[in-house]
Formats: structure tokens, sequence, C-alpha cells
């Protein structure tokens, strides 16, 4: 949970503590779940009631896309962007989320992002401040964490895989800050869907070379020059430390996809 902190002034809002589930909010709860919905549907190995309640939880995976889809449907185009949870608010890369949310909304793009803390909050705040959409997408967690206070617009999903779908359908693009696991994920998920057609003209920037170099070059001199992906698929990732750069490929991208619709 966020601190109250001053900065330049301002007044950070102070959060209750609070937990999501789904678009629910617990707020000052003492009651304390040790699971989550994603894990009760994954995790078979439990008590085996899930064999009884998995079919009826196929509506509440249909309700949360009908709940995401109804939220998000006039949403008009924007970015999404990952970054690290860890992210403080006196380092480096929370100035840089804030300058690159900034960025986008002065291209005439709205910004979402996981809605938490860190980088996120960062990018968030960046767009807020500059007059555009800010958007975050939460997601059920073992742990607290909640919306930052800079989403504008807010989604809150039990499932990864239904917020998933939302963070491609709504974007142009992805801008992956520095970030663990999460960022992770969804960056090579985004590239198996360009890279299957499954979406196209969607780049995928990578924005850090400090931080991505490494993974960049493992790609290019391992996982390519063993045929493991095509010199073309190289194309699919933008490697940049420059934020007018990073910009220019987003909005190139969707000029390009705009004048074939």
């Amino acid at each position: 949970m966020a601190d109250h902190d001053t900065d330049a002034g301002f007044d950070y809002p102070e959060h209750p503590r609070e937990k999501h589930r789904g678009p629910v909010v617990l707020r000052r709860s003492r009651r304390v779940e040790a699971t989550t919905t994603d894990q009760r549907l994954l995790d078979s190995r439990g008590p085996t009631d899930w064999v009884h309640t998995d079919p009826w939880r196929v509506l509440r995976i249909q309700s949360e896309f009908v709940e995401g889809f109804g939220a998000l449907a006039e949403v008009p185009r924007a970015v999404t962007v990952f970054g690290s949870a860890r992210t403080g608010r006196d380092e480096p890369e929370y100035q840089l989320g804030q300058d690159l949310g900034a960025a986008l909304v002065d291209a005439g793009f709205a910004v979402i992002t996981g809605g938490g803390p860190g980088s996120m909050e960062a990018v968030n705040r960046g767009a807020s401040e500059a007059g555009g959409l800010s958007i975050g997408l939460g997601i059920e967690l073992p742990f607290e964490q909640g919306l930052n206070p800079w989403v504008d617009l807010g989604v809150n999903f039990r499932y990864f895989f239904t917020r998933k779908t939302m963070f491609v359908k709504y974007a142009q693009a992805f801008i992956c800050l520095p970030g663990g696991f999460g960022t992770l994920d969804e960056l090579f998920e985004a590239l198996t869907l360009v890279q299957t057609k499954k979406v196209t003209k969607f780049p995928v920037v990578l924005f850090g070379s400090d931080y991505w170099g490494g993974l960049y070059d493992w790609i290019e001199r391992t996982v390519c020059a063993d045929g493991k992906i095509s010199e073309s698929d190289m194309k699919l990732l933008h490697l940049t430390d420059d934020l007018a750069d990073a910009v220019a490929v987003v909005g190139e991208a969707y000029r390009s996809w705009e004048a074939t619709h």
C-alpha cells in the first residue's frame, strides 16, 4: 500500500487497507482469505469441491468478460504499459513512467496499466496529470494492492486470462518498462499473438537497453540464430532508450493500421 507522502507539494491520497474480489472492493476487512479465485480455478490439488463448482464458474468468467467489454468498449486509442510494482517513487524509473504517460497523452493516446503501484502508478499519474485518460486493470492477488489513485477508469478482475484479453483488445501497442515475471509474461504473450497473426500492427517496445538489452541479445543471438524464430520475428521487438522514439513507433504503427481499416 502507498504511504502518505508529499512530492512537489502534492499530497498523495492515502488508501485504507483494501482487497479486491473481482469488481468488489473490501476495505478495512478483518477477514483473511488464503487463496484467490484464479488459484481455486487452476489448482485441483486441494479439496475436491472444484469438481462440482467448475461448471458454474463458467458463468462468472463469462460475466467478467461482459463487465470488461462493457467498461472499455468506448475507450479511445490506447497504449498498454507494463512495469514493476516495486518501483519506488524516488527512483528514476518512476519519473520515466510519468514522462512516458504524459508523452503518450500528448500523442493522442490513453494509457492502460495493471493499475497497481510502482511503475504502473507512475504511468497513470503522468497520463492523468497531462489531462489524458488513465486506465487501470486490477487483479485479485493474495496480498493487498488496490488501484492506484491516478486511475481514472478502473476495472478489477478475478482471472488473469480475462484481464490479459483486455490489455490486448483495447490497446494499439505494448510498452514494457523494467519489470518482473508479470511483465515478462505479458511481453511474450504479446509477441506470440503478433507472430501468429492473432493481432496485427501491434508494436512491442522494450524501454531501457541496460535492463532489456541482455534479453534482446539472447533472443537475437540464440533463439533467432538457432532457427527457433525467423529474422522477421525480431522486427516485432523494438528496443529503445528514447521516449520520442518509443512514442513514434506506436504512432507509426497506429497510422499504418488506420490506413488499412
